[in-house]
């Protein structure tokens, strides 16, 4: 199998195959869009994220652990209201798989309501792109990896937020 032609200079991506990923919004935003493409000679994802105004005031921040190990599925969602708003992640070639971390962000006297999930937004071996619902926010992820196809679907859990 043949190596990747190099990306188009107008392509943004945070990382590169195989290395580590580490993105955060400014301090007064969350991730609002995030896109990715896999490409099966390095049998790993390319990453880039958007930010939205989030925050009226200086949130509190805290990084979950890693959320899971390498080839495990795993539900993640950001406890006491909070909102994504960063994430890292490391490859290891051994497993052709991610280990996952999110930042999540609050502000006091807000709560999240109305949330949902998406459908799986991607197939694998598939480019995704998806920006979360306006005045919602995206609260957790979910993920399984195939080992056949050495890839992970994707799904996220995004709520509206009121004062509380």
């Amino acid at each position: 199998m043949q190596k990747p032609d190099d990306l188009r200079p107008e392509d943004r991506w945070v990382n590169e195959y195989d290395d580590k990923l580490l993105y955060t919004c400014p301090k007064s935003e969350t991730i609002s869009t995030i896109s990715s493409q896999h490409h099966s000679y390095y049998e790993d994802r390319l990453w880039d994220f958007q930010c939205q105004e989030t925050f009226n005031q200086q949130p509190s921040c805290v990084w979950s652990n890693y959320v899971n190990s390498f080839d495990e599925e795993f539900t993640f969602t950001c406890p006491f209201d909070s909102i994504i708003s960063g994430v890292e992640s490391y490859h290891h070639d051994k497993h052709e798989d991610r280990r996952w971390k999110f930042l999540c962000c609050r502000v006091n006297n807000t709560c999240n309501k109305l949330c949902s999930w998406t459908d799986y937004l991607n197939l694998f071996d598939d480019y995704f792109s998806w920006q979360v619902p306006e005045s919602n926010y995206i609260v957790g992820v979910s993920s399984y990896h195939d080992n056949y196809r050495e890839d992970r679907r994707w799904k996220y859990q995004y709520c509206e937020q009121e004062a509380c």
